[in-house]
């Protein structure tokens, strides 16, 4: 499962020479994962009102190329695995067909109390 949305680089994203900030990166790849739900059909809202929360394990960043200010890239997120407890993605970020930034993230899903619980159905990966 994939999907795919643009991003503006923003000037507040930005350091003074114009290059998005390393930091950005894993807060798109977050917008990312937030629109993949939201295209099947659920929302981050939904689950945190069940009691599931997901938190990042594991992400990885690798940085080919600087988005500038003002870029408009596509993102593409994707969900490549999981288990009961956990779902990964994989990010590949590209302005006019040149990828800059791909990543990896391995999300558990807790409760209240960072407890492992299961995947709610409606979100678990289905190997």
């Amino acid at each position: 499962m994939e999907h795919v949305i643009e991003v503006r680089a923003r000037y507040q994203e930005c350091d003074p020479m114009g290059v998005v900030h390393h930091t950005v990166y894993p807060v798109w790849f977050e917008m990312g994962r937030t629109e993949l739900l939201r295209s099947v059909g659920g929302s981050y809202r939904e689950l945190e009102r069940s009691g599931a929360l997901l938190a990042v394990t594991r992400l990885e960043v690798r940085y080919r190329a600087p988005a500038r200010y003002d870029d408009v890239c596509s993102l593409r997120t994707s969900l490549v695995g999981g288990s009961r407890v956990k779902l990964e993605h994989e990010y590949e970020l590209t302005r006019d067909g040149t990828t800059l930034v791909t990543g990896r993230t391995v999300l558990a899903c807790i409760d209240r109390e960072g407890r492992p619980q299961p995947l709610p159905e409606s979100i678990a990966f289905d190997s």
